[in-house]
């Protein structure tokens, strides 16, 4: 979505204004002037409402997460996760990628054509990742508003271009009210009172942003916003959905409202990709100890789809600053989603997992005209679907890994 952000037509005047230090000169304080931003510890997050255990830093365990998995009894775990207990596991990773999101759309729709989709216990979501994961979450049933999504808006349907002073001297190149307004369309009362029957069969939605303060990922609790029972729940998922395709400079982050110690702050959060293309859960959690527990039967099974291609694309660089900020933000979405990929592998292999990997593969050479293109999602979204129907073979790890032998956590320990 950010290359495509840079390089579609209408966008050449703005950018050559917006130089990041320019921009910030100019913008001050930007349109959002009354912040109260929680400055004292990067480490803190704060309470939002009357809500409980609905969120935790992407990049660390949350706090006493062992301690509390290893006090439970399997009573307990039986009776409060019997969507998860005795089980076989299936655990879903969609990532980032704007109008490419039509890919995971496809290929999870032919899926359920080919009759072999499980069900998830766990899916997460980042970005445009985060538009489709709750529709996933829920099932089949819902397969008819990923094809929807992916085939029926355009860029003017998702975001409104704000003038360009207004621009420059904002939050963003646009108004997200369009997306929002979506989403407020698609997140029901009724979504919500699924996702937190979900919940409480032990069965999660987690969708990523990223906390501009802090510079961390965030992960959310999606099902646990939804079971809380709190009025503002429904709203709660919204922004945080929203937060999580909100692409800096195109789309104004989105203000959470925060307690901590009695104080009133407040947070800037935005696109899940900016920290994280795709994640399942952090390196810091000890999977296998949650797999035990909960006595998983069979290998827990990941299913990773990134919706870009990971192979290189050749395309001479004019000398212009929007060609050469087109490349570099290109360069480097490629290789951070690549990183991210080994880091959700080498947590598989540690963690006794298998690793299952789609994306798309560069034989799709449809061209889009703009930032959200109706033919080309369409185009992507029939591609990934026939790839399916004709029975997807699923990557075992990162194609650059070629078939280099690896050898998993126990053995390089054994051998040290």
């Amino acid at each position: 979505m950010v290359t495509a952000f840079l390089k579609h037509a209408g966008h050449r005047l703005f950018l050559k204004g917006l130089m990041v230090t320019f921009a910030l000169v100019l913008s001050a304080c930007g349109s959002i002037p009354d912040r109260h931003p929680y400055l004292a510890d990067a480490s803190v997050l704060g309470s939002i409402g009357n809500f409980d255990n609905i969120r935790f830093w992407g990049d660390a365990a949350p706090p006493d997460l062992m301690d509390r998995i290893k006090s439970i009894t399997p009573e307990e775990d039986k009776a409060n996760r019997s969507g998860l207990y005795g089980t076989e596991h299936n655990y879903l990773a969609i990532s980032g990628g704007g109008q490419n999101g039509a890919f995971a759309a496809g290929l999870l729709v032919g899926w359920t054509s080919l009759g072999t989709r499980p069900e998830f216990g766990i899916v997460t979501g980042i970005s445009t990742g985060a538009l489709i994961a709750p529709f996933v979450f829920l099932g089949p049933q819902y397969d008819h508003v990923l094809k929807e999504v992916y085939g029926s808006y355009s860029t003017k349907d998702l975001m409104k271009k704000r003038g360009y002073l207004k621009a420059l001297t904002g939050d963003a190149k646009a108004s997200s009210a369009p997306l929002k307004a979506l989403l407020e369309r698609y997140i029901t009362p009724d979504i919500v009172d699924q996702l937190a029957k979900q919940h409480r069969v032990g069965r999660r939605l987690f969708i990523g942003t990223t906390n501009l303060d802090a510079k961390r990922p965030v992960i959310w609790i999606i099902t646990a916003i939804a079971a809380s029972g709190d009025p503002q729940a429904r709203s709660l998922i919204i922004d945080v959905i929203l937060a999580s395709a909100s692409l800096p400079a195109a789309l104004p982050p989105v203000l959470f409202e925060v307690e901590v110690d009695g104080q009133i702050y407040d947070e800037l959060h935005v696109d899940g990709g900016v920290t994280s293309q795709v994640f399942v859960y952090p390196s810091a959690i000890d999977w296998k100890l949650v797999t035990r527990q909960l006595k998983v039967k069979g290998t827990p099974q990941v299913w990773v789809i990134r919706n870009s291609k990971l192979n290189p694309e050749f395309n001479p660089v004019k000398g212009s600053l929007l060609s050469i900020a087109g490349s570099s933000v290109d360069s480097l979405i490629r290789t951070q989603g690549i990183g991210d990929l080994y880091q959700v592998y080498v947590n598989a292999l540690r963690d006794n997992l298998d690793f299952n990997l789609a994306f798309i593969p560069p034989e799709f050479d449809f061209e889009s005209t703009e930032v959200f293109d109706v033919q080309y999602m369409r185009a992507l979204f029939d591609f990934a679907y026939q790839k399916m129907a004709e029975g997807y073979e699923w990557y075992r790890r990162p194609p650059q890994l070629g078939n280099t032998p690896l050898r998993n956590r126990t053995d390089a320990v054994s051998q040290e």
